[in-house]
């Protein structure tokens, strides 16, 4: 069912045509006839590949969960595919008011997802912390929707692209609507549900939570924050890039001293996903195209990282990375599978992700080489920690004393990877076709 969905979503990417800004596959359904609000649903250039991300990731979930999840399983296949049917919404949705709806839903077979398949005994506090934090902040978006339908009397995004508020409104409007979409980027200071939400989730939660979930935070700026409060996005983007290259340092610092290897992803996650938004709030063409590219290519390549963690951890049953040493001499596939996604996750030339760190680079250079220089500090302390964890966990001396059973990559898992090292390296040789639409 999940391999029908993607198949059927790349349709959409053949019949999109790229030479109209018009949204496309538009539906209307009367939801609440008398207060004019509808079910109304189309995508664009930006939504369209955001799309394709959540329908390729999701059959990948279910192949990962087919073997290690023992218990429950039929209920872990009906939350994966809720949660996929409510993404795939969230990135559809032209009306404010379902956008917000399909917006928190996704909290509830990720909150299921992570308290009952979690993997250690802190699972249940990990899926409270994901879940207040979000609908805390969430709250707030949802006062500003109420008051955009007050005053303009619609939640229609194309009526209200159109639509102009007086400079104080925009103030209010965008601060309520960054304070639910900066924890789901995650900004520091409110990134702590994160790491403890990956540490704690499965293998296919985690994939689920960096490939997607955290894009709905950045999505969310691009296509509300910044064209519907444009006088409010200038006054805030020092504040946006302060914030930005705070957490890109200090992220990525925290991630040296990591013991865990689901937290050095984690942590490695916030620190692109804030490059992500320098991008964004340069407000020119190549910071955004940079932006939705990286976007894409961490759903691909953290989604990677953490299936190789995955793999590891069915065969040792630990994620600290003491344990661990000399893989290259019992998992050579592995150690070479796991070579290209760290050297991908820390943007060498080649790969999906160094076209969009350099597209967010020359964007930010534009506006503000302070940030610019600061930020590219990130590429530095990225490789610091990339190198720092493969060195650890496939050279060295082998530690028999702590890792009995070993076995190299099975079929299945080869052929799951295969999929992402394709998407990574036609992304970062040939990116014109991301580009394009």
């Amino acid at each position: 069912t999940s391999l029908m969905t993607f198949l059927y979503s790349l349709f959409f990417w053949i019949r999109f045509e790229n030479d109209t800004a018009k949204f496309q596959f538009v539906e209307t359904i009367r939801w609440l006839p008398y207060s004019n609000i509808n079910f109304y649903i189309g995508i664009d250039g930006i939504s369209l590949f955001f799309v394709i991300l959540t329908t390729f990731l999701t059959p990948i979930c279910i192949l990962v969960g087919f073997y290690s999840v023992k218990s429950y399983r039929k209920e872990y296949m009906i939350a994966f595919f809720i949660c996929e049917s409510f993404l795939i919404a969230v990135f559809c949705s032209l009306d404010l008011l379902i956008f917000y709806v399909f917006f928190e839903s996704v909290l509830i077979p990720m909150f299921i997802i992570i308290g009952v398949w979690g993997s250690r005994q802190r699972k249940i506090k990990a899926a409270y912390q994901f879940f207040l934090y979000t609908l805390m902040g969430s709250l707030f978006m949802l006062l500003a929707i109420l008051f955009i339908f007050f005053q303009t009397g619609t939640t229609d995004l194309q009526i209200l692209l159109t639509t102009e508020f007086s400079e104080r409104r925009q103030i209010l409007l965008w601060i309520a609507f960054f304070a639910s979409f900066s924890v789901k980027v995650p900004m520091v200071p409110v990134h702590i549900w994160l790491p403890e939400a990956h540490v704690e989730a499965p293998t296919a939660g985690s994939v689920i939570l960096a490939g997607i979930l955290l894009k709905l935070g950045t999505y969310g700026f691009l296509r509300f924050s910044i064209p519907m409060f444009p006088e409010a996005t200038l006054y805030f983007t020092p504040f946006i890039y302060t914030l930005s290259v705070i957490a890109i340092i200090y992220t990525s610092l925290t991630t040296i001293r990591q013991i865990d290897l689901k937290k050095i992803i984690a942590y490695s996650s916030v620190a692109h996903m804030n490059f992500v938004t320098i991008g964004m709030f340069s407000l020119n063409i190549q910071g955004i195209e940079g932006s939705i590219l990286l976007m894409l290519s961490h759903g691909l390549v953290s989604s990677a990282l953490f299936l190789c963690v995955g793999a590891l951890y069915d065969r040792h049953k630990t994620r600290i990375v003491k344990y661990y040493g000399g893989l290259v001499s019992t998992m050579p596939i592995f150690s070479i599978i796991f070579l290209f996604f760290t050297l991908a996750n820390m943007s060498l030339p080649g790969t999906s992700s160094f076209i969009g760190e350099f597209l967010i680079l020359v964007g930010a250079f534009q506006r503000n080489s302070l940030v610019a220089t600061l930020a590219a500090l990130g590429m530095i302390l990225g490789a610091a920690y990339s190198l720092w964890l493969y060195n650890r966990v496939v050279f060295g001396n082998f530690k028999p004393n702590f890792i009995l059973k070993f076995s190299d990559l099975n079929r299945r898992e080869v052929l799951t990877f295969l999929p992402f090292i394709v998407g990574v390296i036609w992304m970062g040789v040939y990116p014109e076709v991301f580009l394009e639409c």
